[in-house]
């Protein structure tokens, strides 16, 4: 399949025609058969987003999400990648699991499913995992996380360390204390005494972060820290960073852009894990990204039933949506108030995501040779978060106004998403290939 981009404006505002022949950028004169063209003008064009940190829930809750419909929320929101985390039913702590989750994204076809193998045995916190066949598995795990559960034993985190490291991968920690955080719902401070709801104190995150940086800089190993969500956890990874210590770290774009104040109202839509926190601590999140301590922005899309959210605010499980408004959000909290421009936008959810999950691909993104993977986006419209792609419905942006719109994604040369419609990857496919 053959695509002609034209009038696009790239991350550094330059006015750029991009063409893509058999799955990368060629030269315009290099383009072969029937050519589809693409009039992007008033479009900015991104490399593919990639999402370290998303919630795909197969195998064992289908009910919630599968591959196939996260996928799918994945193209329409812009990506082109996506890392599927651990905590399914059975947990994907074995290469049995990582490579079922990797060719059930090779199937779907919309973009690149990159299994995130769990540290412990049954996210248990026990026993490390079949780490090193998860590696050397067909998917090629890098990335290991318990997410949904920390690492909590110090001595099991040193030692997944050190394996880890031996072949230059990266664990990912939820940094949760478990003992501070029992029974907790929302952020602790005023409001969660004046709700009557259990306090989750900052502290419980920056803790286990300080704890795991030192264990970092001890072994030499990879750290990142997933949805990072105070101020006291972004001057940890600062001063992390100032001494030299392997640390990355994400945030995610509601907790970029909603407060704990939201809470008040007892609606579970704003129920998630780590919470929702202060302004303050909205505000240093957002200077986090700015000043580059923050690396990449992650969506911990986390989707549920309906009746796991319908349902008492203590009752309700934890989680949002995020894979389809995540490019608006971020629009909204860091490029209209001038803390990112595109450039840095591609950089905090392109690039840099693709380095530390080790997703081939995106080094020199829109560069001819490169995989055709992209995303062009119209920043001058705006509109409510309408219903989503994704199989569940727990989206805290529900209705809400936003700017900017997903126009048209393409995953190696191929149009998931066209005129903002979600499209078939295999009538595409066969339809490239000239099959009728």
């Amino acid at each position: 399949m053959s695509v002609l981009i034209t009038g696009a404006q790239a991350p550094d505002g330059t006015t750029v025609t991009l063409a893509i022949d058999h799955g990368v950028f060629v030269p315009e004169d290099a383009l072969s058969g029937e050519v589809t063209r693409v009039d992007a003008g008033g479009l900015v064009v991104l490399p593919g987003l990639v999402d370290l940190h998303t919630h795909l829930r197969q195998p064992g809750m289908e009910h919630a999400e599968t591959i196939r419909s996260g996928s799918q929320a994945a193209a329409a929101g812009g990506f082109t990648a996506v890392h599927a985390m651990a905590n399914t039913q059975p947990v994907a702590d074995a290469v049995g699991v990582t490579d079922l989750v990797h060719r059930l994204g090779q199937e779907a076809g919309y973009v690149d499913v990159r299994p995130v193998g769990a540290v412990t045995k049954g996210l248990a916190g026990e026993e490390l995992a079949g780490i090193g066949g998860m590696a050397a598995g067909h998917a090629k795990v890098r990335v290991f996380s318990d997410d949904g559960h920390c690492v909590h034993d110090s001595l099991i985190m040193r030692r997944a360390m050190e394996y880890i490291a031996t072949f230059d991968g990266v664990i990912a920690q939820h940094a949760q204390d478990p003992r501070l955080t029992e029974d907790a719902q929302i952020n602790e401070g005023a409001l969660s005494a004046t709700l009557g709801l259990a306090g989750w104190p900052s502290v419980a995150e920056e803790s286990i972060i300080a704890r795991d940086v030192l264990l970092a800089q001890y072994t030499g190993a990879r750290l990142h820290v997933c949805h990072v969500s105070t101020h006291g956890s972004v001057d940890l990874i600062r001063y992390a960073k100032s001494r030299g210590i392997r640390v990355t770290a994400e945030v995610t774009p509601h907790h970029l852009l909603l407060t704990e104040q939201l809470t008040s109202s007892y609606n579970p839509l704003f129920k998630v894990n780590p919470p929702l926190r202060t302004e303050e601590d909205v505000q240093a999140l957002r200077e986090g990204v700015a000043d580059g301590t923050i690396d990449i922005i992650a969506t911990d899309h986390a989707p549920h039933p309906a009746d796991s959210k319908d349902c008492a605010f203590d009752e309700a499980a934890f989680g949002m949506l995020g894979l389809e408004s995540a490019l608006r959000v971020v629009h909204d909290a860091l490029v209209t108030p001038g803390h990112l421009d595109w450039a840095g936008v591609a950089r905090t959810m392109s690039t840099t995501p693709a380095s530390i999950g080790r997703v081939a691909g995106y080094d020199a993104p829109l560069a001819v040779g490169s995989p055709a993977h992209l995303t062009l986006y119209d920043p001058t419209h705006r509109g409510p978060v309408t219903m989503p792609v994704t199989q569940s419905d727990n989206n805290p942006f529900r209705d809400r106004d936003l700017p900017g719109r997903v126009v048209t994604t393409i995953f190696g040369g191929t149009l998931t998403v066209h005129h903002g419609e979600l499209q078939d990857p295999d009538t595409l496919l066969r339809r490239s290939d000239g099959a009728q």
